[in-house]
């Protein structure tokens, strides 16, 4: 069935009706046959049962896209120390890097799959690619079993589901938009610190590759739930793009774009390495150095959701240049933390602020977006930005501390990246106050 003819049909054609609900297992053609035109071009309903319930759809995905992202500390700690030791930090960091790259990456084309109007089908073939990766990793046993599995299977299922969490939500929640995006972020925050415990609490007893099992079915349920949920309600464009560069034509999305790009060189950069940073120069003992993931988590869960209750008031790109601004103090602060109190109350306070730049990217990229039909393309193109700068920046850390002797080098290099992101935000936020756009 050619989508786009089917959504330029006029609202009375009863063939073009029948013909759409012969694709209505893959995406929600029912939902759109029971709303008028008018009704799905008003104001969002920011509330109800069908909203929320996309709110609870995108935490899940969230889940299982970032989620195992921000999960990659444990693996490079794994990696290095039982499965694969002969390779380096830095090389090792190239798989969790890949798959960072190519969840952001995939996501530009996946966005332009939903302004077609296809969540479910992006649901069903990324979580089938997730899935598959982590049970394929259960059978690898040298690197590049691991680059293939875990960074190329894994990073192109979960763009296709991060997709879905970050681009749907905007077509059922407007005033309520950051707050509803912050708390289905909280999904990835979650998996950091489940997905984590699960690998370290299973492996010693069942072995690694049953743990990654396990991981898997969880996976397969958490998205099969999300599959039921989803339901698109912004009809598409008449003829989406397949790559859509129009938005780098607006100062506004550029100059943001700018700001994923710097604030991703650095920002997952502790997420890799803190385990690391712990045990060998943090003088956290190792049974409560594994730990120090997932309290790094457990912090950002706070930061996706208190920044976008006041993002909701005080305007995202506010918000979103104070918190850069704070973790850029931290990152420099790192240098300083040793003890286990210390590292643990920096922890907490780095995934606290940080956790703000992933959490309200969404309804930035929707705020400067003159049209809601397009926004999965733009949101792609974001991300993409974003991708190019987690495929830069962890290997680039990993190549300052070498064997991690030089941590200050590390330390400084996150900094001085979030303050220049922070520098950017601070422009947009003119720019767009000049222009007289609200918040």
């Amino acid at each position: 069935m050619d989508s786009d003819q089917e959504l330029e049909r006029s609202d009375g054609d009863a063939s073009d009706k029948a013909s759409e609900t012969s694709c209505s297992v893959f995406y929600d053609e029912k939902t759109t046959e029971q709303r008028s035109g008018p009704e799905i071009s008003s104001s969002p309903p920011d509330g109800g049962i069908q909203a929320w319930l996309q709110v609870l759809s995108g935490f899940l995905l969230y889940f299982n896209s970032w989620g195992l992202v921000t999960a990659f500390g444990v693996f490079q700690i794994f990696y290095k120390s039982t499965f694969i030791p002969s390779s380096s930090n830095s090389a090792i960091s190239w798989i969790g890097t890949m798959q960072g790259f190519l969840l952001a990456l995939g996501s530009v084309f996946a966005g332009c799959v939903l302004d077609r109007g296809h969540p479910r089908r992006l649901i069903i073939c990324g979580g089938f690619f997730v899935i598959f990766g982590l049970m394929m990793i259960s059978l690898c046993r040298t690197y590049w079993q691991l680059m293939l599995a875990q960074g190329l299977c894994i990073g192109l299922g979960a763009g296709q589901l991060f997709i879905v969490a970050v681009a749907v939500l905007p077509g059922w929640f407007a005033k309520r938009r950051a707050i509803a995006t912050g708390l289905a972020a909280t999904g990835s925050s979650l998996g950091g610190v489940v997905y984590p415990i699960i690998f370290h609490k299973l492996e010693p007893r069942i072995g690694f590759a049953w743990t990654l099992r396990v991981i898997g079915f969880v996976a397969l349920a958490t998205c099969l739930i999300s599959l039921t949920c989803s339901r698109q309600r912004t009809l598409p464009p008449p003829r989406p793009k397949l790559v859509d560069f129009t938005g780098f034509r607006e100062p506004l999305f550029a100059l943001f774009a700018a700001v994923s790009f710097v604030g991703a060189l650095s920002l997952y950069v502790p997420f890799f390495y803190i385990v690391e940073f712990a045990k060998h120069k943090g003088g956290v003992n190792d049974a409560l150095a594994f730990y120090m993931l997932p309290i790094l988590s457990a912090g950002s869960i706070l930061g996706r959701t208190l920044p976008a209750l006041a993002a909701d008031r005080f305007g995202c790109l506010r918000v979103l240049t104070f918190t850069t601004a704070a973790s850029a103090i931290l990152a420099f602060c790192w240098a300083a933390v040793y003890g286990e109190a210390a590292t643990i109350i920096w922890s907490v306070l780095y995934g606290a602020f940080s956790g703000a730049f992933v959490s309200l990217q969404t309804p930035t990229v929707a705020a400067v977006t003159p049209d809601m039909r397009f926004v999965g393309g733009r949101m792609g193109m974001n991300n993409f930005c974003f991708a190019l700068g987690i495929l830069v920046g962890n290997p680039i850390a990993g190549a300052i501390g070498g064997a991690f002797e030089h941590w200050l080098g590390v330390q400084v290099f996150c900094g001085v990246s979030l303050v220049v992101s922070t520098v950017l935000l601070a422009v947009t936020w003119f720019v767009k106050e000049g222009a007289g756009t609200k918040k």
